[in-house]
C-alpha cells in the first residue's frame, strides 16, 4: 500500500509538471501535490496515534479489560453487551487499533476458559469499534480527513459531536444485532492455538508483609485474581508444603507457586501484591520497587547443549549477575520421561530446550544475543509502564476536553498532549515513532493528491453534476441514501481514507447543485466509508481480527453484509429528519 501511495504521489506530481493543468490564467503547481505531509489533519492524525501507544505502553486500558474478564465468568451473555457497548464508546475518542489490540487476548482467553469458539465474538467486538468510530470528528483518522476538506472547501467546521446524535440512534441498533443474531451467523473457526499460544512457565510469588495477599485466606487471594490463578502448592519456611485449603492464611515469606504465561504472571504480581521470585540467590527477590523496576522488556531464552545454563542452575552460573537480566519463570516441555520442574526455579538443573523468561533492557538483551552463549528467541515483549497510566489516561481527557470545549482546536491539543506524555515519561521517542504507520500516511497523502487533482480540473463538479443529473426526479434523501450506499461500497474495495477524501468534494458539490445545505451529505459519507464491514482489508482492524479469530474471507461478508444493509437503512431514515431534507 506505500509503494501504491508513492507511486499515486510520483504520478500527478510528474503529469502535472510535464502537462501543466492552468485555469483563469493560473497554473496548478505539481508541489500542490506534496501538500498533503503538511495537511493539518495528517498532523493530528499522527498525534493521537502516538497518544494511543502511549495507552498501550502504560497499559492505561488493562484494568477495564480485567473488569470485563471477571464480568465474562460471571454473566457472559451481559458480559459480551458490556464489552461490545465499551469497544464501542471507546472507539469514539481512541484509535480503533489499540481498543481492539487491548480487547483480542481478553476475549481469546474468555474464550478458552468457557469453552466456546473464539470467531464467535471478536468480529462483532472489531466492528462495534467501528460503529462508535462514527461518532465524534476524532473516531477515526477519516473522520478527520473528512472534515478536514469540508473545512477547506467552506463549510461550516464540524463539532466534536455534531453527528453523535444520528450515530446513537442507529448504532445501538447495529449493536443489538452484533449482540444477538452476528454470532450465530458466524461459523465456528479454530483459532491455531496450539501454534500461537504462548507458553506456559513455572513461577514462584513471593509474599511480603505489604502485599494484598497478606493475611487472606487462599480463597481471598484467588478471588484477587478474578479466579484466574491456578497455584500448584504453597510453601513455607524451608521447604514446608503447606496445603491448598480454602481457608489456609496467606501469611509473609509464603512462596506460591505457579504455572501461566508471562502477561498473565505479570498480572498476577500486581493484583496479588506479591512479587515474582527470581533466580538471582537465597534471599533476592523481584519487584516493581526493585532496582530493576525500569527494564520494560520481557524475553524467552533458550537452553542449548553447550551453553552456559546447559545442566547447570541459575544460581549456580551466577546468571543474573553475569548478564544483568532477571530470570522470573521456566518452561519445560512435556515430554515422555522428562522430569516436570518442581521446587525453586533458581535450583532447577536446566536441560535443552528449556525456556527461561527474562526481564531486562533491550541493551543487556542485546549483549547476551551477540555473546552467542543462549539462544535469545525474537519477539520480545514490552511491559506496560503501568504506574504512569494513570498519567497518560489524564492527559488523554484532558485533550479531548480541551477540543470538545473548544479550548483548542483537536490539532494543537492532540500535539500538545503527546508533549505532555513524552515530559512524563509515558512515552519513549522510540514508542512515538513506533506509533507512526507508514502505510497509513502514504495512503493519506495520496488520496488527499488524487482529491486535490479531482476537485482543481473539475472532476469532482463533473462526477456530481452526472450523479444529480441521473437522479434529478429523484427526492433528496433518496440521492443522499445512495451516495452513502456508494461510500459503503467504495469503502470495502478502496481504502475509508481514499474513499472519503474523494467522495467528500463530490458531495459537498452535489448538494450544491441540489440547493441544498452540504453538512447532511458530508456526514452520509463519514457513515458511508465507515461501513467497513463485508472484507477483511475494509479496515486495517479487520486484518487483526482475520488472523486472530481464524476467520475466512467469507465470514466478513456473512455478518458484515447485513450490517452495513441495516446501518445503511437506519442512518438512511434518520439522516433526513435530523437535517430537515
Amino acid at each position: 500500500m506505500e509503494a501504491s501511495g508513492l507511486a499515486i504521489i510520483v504520478i500527478l506530481v510528474v503529469s502535472f509538471q510535464l502537462f501543466p493543468y492552468v485555469v483563469n490564467g493560473e497554473r496548478l503547481a505539481p508541489t500542490a501535490f506534496l501538500a498533503g505531509f503538511g495537511n493539518e489533519a495528517l498532523i493530528t492524525i499522527c498525534a493521537l496515534m502516538i497518544m494511543g501507544k502511549g495507552l498501550e505502553a502504560t497499559g492505561a486500558l488493562q484494568p477495564l479489560a480485567m473488569f470485563l474478564a471477571k464480568a465474562w465468568t460471571a454473566r457472559p451473555k451481559l458480559a459480551s453487551l458490556a464489552t461490545l457497548g465499551i469497544a464501542a464508546i471507546l472507539s469514539a475518542f481512541l484509535n480503533n487499533t489499540p481498543v481492539v489490540i487491548m480487547l483480542l487476548p481478553m476475549l481469546i482467553g474468555v474464550a478458552v476458559r468457557n469453552k466456546f469458539a473464539p470467531s464467535s465474538i471478536l468480529m462483532p467486538v472489531g466492528f462495534a469499534t467501528l460503529i462508535g468510530g462514527m461518532a465524534t470528528t476524532i473516531g477515526t483518522s477519516t473522520n478527520l480527513l473528512i472534515v478536514g476538506i469540508a473545512a477547506d472547501q467552506g463549510l461550516e467546521p464540524f463539532g466534536m459531536f455534531d453527528f453523535t446524535l444520528p450515530v446513537l440512534m442507529v448504532g445501538v441498533v447495529g449493536v443489538l444485532y452484533l449482540w444477538l443474531i452476528a454470532p450465530r451467523l458466524l461459523p465456528e473457526r479454530k483459532q491455531p492455538l496450539s501454534d500461537r499460544s504462548p507458553r506456559v512457565f513455572n513461577a514462584m510469588f513471593h509474599i511480603n508483609e505489604t502485599s494484598a495477599a497478606c493475611g487472606l485466606t487462599f480463597a481471598e487471594g484467588l478471588a484477587l485474581t478474578g479466579n484466574e490463578m491456578r497455584v500448584d502448592r504453597i510453601e513455607r519456611g524451608d521447604g514446608l508444603s503447606v496445603t491448598k485449603l480454602p481457608l489456609v492464611k496467606i501469611l509473609a515469606g509464603d512462596r506460591l507457586a505457579v504455572r501461566d504465561t508471562p502477561d498473565r504472571l505479570k498480572r498476577f504480581e500486581k493484583q496479588l501484591g506479591a512479587t515474582l521470585h527470581g533466580a538471582l540467590g537465597a534471599d533476592d527477590v523481584t519487584s516493581e520497587t526493585h532496582a530493576l523496576k525500569d527494564l520494560q522488556h520481557l524475553a524467552e531464552i533458550v537452553v542449548t547443549r553447550g551453553s552456559l545454563l546447559h545442566r547447570a542452575t541459575l544460581v549456580g552460573t551466577r546468571f543474573a549477575r553475569r548478564t544483568g537480566l532477571l530470570p522470573l519463570a521456566v518452561h519445560r516441555a512435556r515430554e515422555p520421561g522428562i522430569e516436570e520442574i518442581s521446587g525453586d526455579i533458581g535450583t532447577t538443573r536446566l536441560r535443552a530446550g528449556d525456556v527461561v523468561l527474562v526481564q531486562g533492557a533491550d541493551s543487556q538483551l542485546e549483549q547476551l544475543k551477540r555473546s552467542g552463549t543462549v539462544l535469545v528467541l525474537d519477539g520480545t515483549t514490552n511491559l506496560p509502564r503501568t504506574h504512569r497510566a494513570d498519567r497518560a489516561l489524564v492527559i488523554m481527557i484532558l485533550v479531548v476536553l480541551a477540543a470538545a470545549i473548544g479550548i483548542l482546536p483537536i490539532s494543537v491539543s492532540a500535539i500538545v498532549g503527546v508533549g505532555a506524555m513524552l515530559a512524563t515519561r509515558c512515552l519513549t521517542w522510540k514508542d512515538a515513532s513506533g506509533a507512526l504507520s507508514a502505510q497509513v500516511i502514504m495512503i493519506i497523502v495520496a488520496s488527499l493528491a488524487l482529491g486535490l487533482a479531482m476537485t482543481e480540473t473539475g472532476g469532482a463538479v463533473y462526477i456530481a453534476q452526472g450523479f444529480v443529473e441521473g437522479a434529478r426526479l429523484l427526492p433528496t434523501p433518496f440521492i443522499l441514501s445512495m451516495l452513502m450506499l456508494v461510500m459503503a461500497i467504495l469503502t470495502n474495495v478502496v481504502s475509508n481514507a481514499a474513499a472519503g477524501i474523494i467522495g467528500t468534494p463530490i458531495a459537498i458539490q452535489m448538494a450544491r447543485e441540489l440547493g441544498v445545505p452540504a453538512e447532511p451529505f458530508v456526514v452520509a459519507v463519514i457513515f458511508g466509508v465507515n461501513m467497513s464491514y463485508a472484507t477483511p482489508f475494509g479496515y486495517q482492524t479487520n486484518l487483526l481480527l482475520l488472523s486472530a479469530g481464524g476467520y475466512k474471507f467469507s465470514d466478513f461478508m456473512r455478518a458484515g453484509v447485513p450490517l452495513t444493509a441495516l446501518m445503511w437503512l437506519g442512518f438512511s431514515i434518520v439522516l433526513p429528519i435530523i437535517y430537515d431534507l
